[in-house]
């Protein structure tokens, strides 16, 4: 497995993970607490840098046992990688743009903060889950000839 492609491992995990944290700290709140009394900065905010602090702890283990297994792998990007990397952003940047443009008519209708933190954080963790797996079948079946 390419060097690459074990940190989008790494990443789809972290970030998958985090997602599941949040949602459990945070939905549990919704039938009972008026929604503009929900705690869910704090939470949000930890289970990011959580998410970060995981995908490198992987990447990272990963990387080491994969060295011990394989000394000479290479651990450079090449060409292809650039490519496969530049086609997950492609694909995942629309769901970036999905999130950012509900937060906008949300915030447009003044709906409260912790709908509008929300569709953002949705659409990040969509952005980079789904440009992920992208990712991972371009390494798997090839880059699409469009």
């Amino acid at each position: 497995m390419a060097y690459a492609e074990r940190i989008t491992w790494a990443q789809l995990i972290a970030s998958l993970v985090g997602v599941v944290v949040y949602v459990i700290l945070v939905a549990p709140q919704l039938g009972r607490v008026p929604v503009a009394e929900i705690a869910w900065a704090w939470p949000m905010a930890w289970t990011i840098v959580g998410a970060i602090a995981v995908s490198i702890a992987l990447s990272v283990g990963w990387g080491i046992l994969a060295g011990r297994r394989d000394p000479e792998e290479p651990h450079r990007s090449d060409q292809r990688d650039r490519e496969i990397e530049s086609f997950g952003d492609r694909v995942g940047v629309a769901f970036l743009v999905i999130g950012a443009l509900v937060a906008l008519v949300l915030a447009m209708f003044e709906a409260d903060s912790f709908w509008i933190g929300n569709a953002l954080f949705f659409g990040f963790f969509l952005s980079a889950f789904i440009g992920g797996v992208a990712r991972l079948i371009a390494y798997r079946r090839g880059l699409p000839a469009w």
